[in-house]
């Protein structure tokens, strides 16, 4: 019976979302302990009385009370286990709901001691889980939902009580022992792989009309979007004329209202705010391939489940989950407290089987959000695997993923679906998990569709992960921005722009620009380094004039912003000239992402040796710049950044293992300028974690707190742009 109990409490403490009200001190733990033990010898004497006597066997699995009624979730919210054990009698371990008796609720007890709401285990066993969602015992009794026939299943027999009313709508089934393997595996595959799906997803629950944006909704965002411009230097001789002259243009979303929400009131909160910003339609694709089974899958349900927690009752949520084919649980709903505990319900009910087919499941995410009859404002998908996809490339035999070669020769388009390749807007999210996956599939993904891609090392920082990101989804304060360069002065042309991965194009002889950026969340920056020629001139100069629209998503009106004209002096004489700190510290910024994307490329082709030099030499230029001699946090950042880099290209198997995802990680990050997970990178006491907004960070805060005390950081760290104030 020990050991049973240990795999109970690693079961808790790892696999389920269990409602916690409070923290239980020593006493309360040891009442736990005393009770769970003292359960678990009455179940003991319950299954010996069982085998010595048919009729007694239902003692073993039991309805303390019937009813049709749905739980509902505990009105205090969600809460992830600190560590402990904690008493099944509470809280149904699927969907947190209470396990009072005399609440109208029917309770189900298994052979094993472990107790669930009917409705919910009932659940449980039709997405094909025929074990203890608690201890994994195999269980040779199974509810059922819903009068059984008079075919019983195969190997199964009705078992019910001579007393039963015989129109009840729950029934306990026996199972006959199988020793046909493939039968056995047959019956354990997931029921929502084999399930019918509409030929259409257009069964989207409708949109929460009281969210619409109204005149007091709109004063959710504090101000305006900032732009400030830098040239290189403000002072230029009348006599010179300059090439290669830069134009520092930063750009700050506003600050949403929620953020004025003090860290206190947030972790107290069962779900983030959301009267002050616009509603998303979320679709998770999971991989619950057979690499996927036990703790990797256990933390998966964990963070799901916090991400269903701090999505709103405007939010919508879709889950599709794909091993050798895809399918969706659920369609798109709201997160209602119904909705919540559906999603729930459907998440603990995964299992892990099967080959890995990333295609087949990200096109069938997408077909979630493309044939939607509602949308809100804001939309995104996040795709998590594990490994590599089977199916596609399938056809390039054993080689496929073996070296840079035949990695190059890949086709990774053809893991996006064609309405994504045809540029319909829909940011993938990508989550590479473990050091199997395959990182530049997840990269390639990401950056086709406008997504960022993060390297979760550590199977413990799955939850971190996911929360910077929903953090930074659920703040979307603008849209569709566009920024526009045009030259003013006649004898200044534009060089080609580097807005990394945002698209930019160039006009009439290169006297003017646009850079399409997209969306921002709250409080988040951009900057970009434009390049110009400056003639001469006798008196000052007007270079550029900068200007700027976006949609405002809650009230999807176009904004368009006063311009912004960039200005030079232009003295006859200057003694001295002091370059800008903003310009050099973005200098340092691209530089260093084009060493990394070059040392990449050298460790492609086999030469780690030129791969780390190209490292450390940036890294010598980084130390010698002007912003590094006044120790600003972003070159100290870069420098620790591009140090991680050589270490992981030290050998052969350590960037196969690592490097190339924490490479792939970091550039996605710098080229999106918004933050990835990779590495310790979302631990406070790490010096890279680049384009955090405070959104990201209140989010990552309530991960930690809710997570168990040896993951614990504090003191909360502060938000971060460019890894710089």
């Amino acid at each position: 019976m020990g050991s049973a109990w240990r795999n109970a409490k690693r079961t808790l403490g790892l696999n389920l979302c269990v409602h916690v009200p409070r923290p239980m001190g020593d006493e309360e733990g040891d009442m736990v302990r005393r009770g769970a033990s003292a359960e678990g010898r009455r179940a003991s004497v319950a299954a010996a009385t069982a085998s010595s006597s048919p009729r007694s066997s239902m003692n073993a699995s039991q309805i303390i009370s019937r009813t049709t009624s749905t739980p509902t979730p505990s009105s205090d919210g969600l809460r992830i286990p600190k560590s402990g054990s904690r008493s099944s009698k509470r809280t149904c371990a699927i969907c947190l709901g209470s396990m009072k008796t005399g609440r109208g609720h029917a309770l189900f007890t298994a052979e094993c001691s472990h107790m669930f709401h009917f409705h919910c285990i009932t659940s449980n066993v039709n997405h094909g889980n025929l074990v203890c969602p608690l201890c994994k015992a195999t269980w040779k009794e199974i509810p059922f939902q819903g009068p059984l026939s008079s075919d019983h299943p195969r190997g199964r027999t009705r078992v019910n009580p001579v007393n039963w009313p015989q129109d009840n709508h729950m029934t306990i089934v026996r199972q006959f022992p199988r020793v046909d393997s493939t039968n056995r595996q047959r019956q354990r595959f997931p029921s929502f792989f084999r399930g019918s799906e509409p030929d259409v997803f257009n069964d989207d629950e409708p949109l929460n009309l009281q969210s619409e944006a109204t005149e007091d909704s709109r004063q959710g965002y504090l101000n305006t979007v900032e732009i400030k411009t830098y040239p290189e230097f403000s002072t230029i001789p009348q006599s010179a004329s300059l090439v290669d002259f830069s134009v520092l243009v930063h750009l700050k979303a506003p600050r949403s209202t929620s953020q004025a929400i003090s860290y206190q009131n947030l972790v107290s909160s069962s779900t983030m705010p959301q009267h002050s910003r616009v509603p998303v339609d979320l679709v998770t694709v999971l991989d619950v391939s057979g690499s996927m089974a036990g703790t990797k899958l256990a933390l998966l349900k964990r963070a799901m489940c916090f991400l269903i927690q701090n999505l709103g009752p405007s939010d919508r949520l879709s889950v599709v989950a794909f091993a050798s084919t895809a399918h969706r649980l659920f369609h798109l709903r709201r997160m209602s407290d119904s909705g919540r505990q559906q999603a729930l319900q459907a998440v603990n009910s995964l299992v892990a089987i099967g080959g890995t087919n990333i295609a087949d499941g990200l096109r069938k995410g997408a077909k979630v959000i493309e044939e939607r009859k509602a949308k809100n404002p804001v939309c995104s998908i996040i795709l998590l695997s594990d490994g590599q996809d089977t199916y596609t490339f399938s056809s390039n035999a054993g080689a496929t993923f073996g070296g840079a070669h035949e990695r190059s020769q890949l086709n990774y388009n053809s893991l996006v679906p064609s309405s994504i390749l045809n540029g319909t807007a829909i940011p993938v999210h990508t989550f590479g998990f473990g050091n199997d996956h395959d990182s530049t599939a997840m990269h390639a993904i990401a950056e086709t569709s406008g997504g960022t891609f993060s390297f979760i090392e550590s199977e413990i920082v799955i939850q971190d992960a996911f929360a910077q990101c929903i953090g930074g989804i659920l703040s979307v304060v603008l849209q569709e921005m566009r920024l526009g360069i045009e030259c003013v002065h006649p004898g200044v042309h534009l060089a080609p722009i580097k807005s990394g991965s945002y698209r930019n194009q160039l006009f009439d002889n290169a006297r003017a620009g646009f850079i399409y950026v997209g969306d921002l969340y709250a409080d988040e920056e951009r900057d970009f380094l434009v390049s110009i020629n400056v003639p001469s001139a006798g008196e000052d100069t007007v270079l550029l004039k900068i200007t700027c629209s976006y949609t405002d998503p809650l009230s999807k009106g176009i904004v368009h912003l006063e311009a912004l004209e960039v200005r030079v002096q232009r003295p006859k004489v200057v003694l001295s000239q002091t370059p800008s700190i903003e310009v050099d510290r973005e200098k340092n910024r691209i530089q260093a992402a084009e060493a990394m994307s070059n040392a990449r490329a050298a460790a492609e082709r086999g030469a780690l040796s030129t791969a780390v030099s190209i490292l450390e030499e940036r890294r010598r230029i980084l130390s010698e710049s002007p912003a590094a001699k006044l120790k600003e946090p972003l070159c100290m950042s870069l420098d620790a950044e591009l140090r991680e880099m050589q270490e992981r290209m030290a050998s052969r198997q350590r960037y196969e293992a690592s490097g190339r995802a924490y490479v792939l990680s970091g550039l996605s990050s710098h080229s999106w300028q918004r933050a990835t997970a990779r590495g310790d990178s979302t631990n406070t006491t790490s010096l890279v974690h680049s384009y955090q907004t405070p959104s990201m960070v209140d989010m990552l805060h309530r991960s930690q707190t809710m997570s168990p005390p040896s993951r614990r950081r504090v003191p909360p760290v502060k938000a971060t742009r460019s890894f710089a104030s």
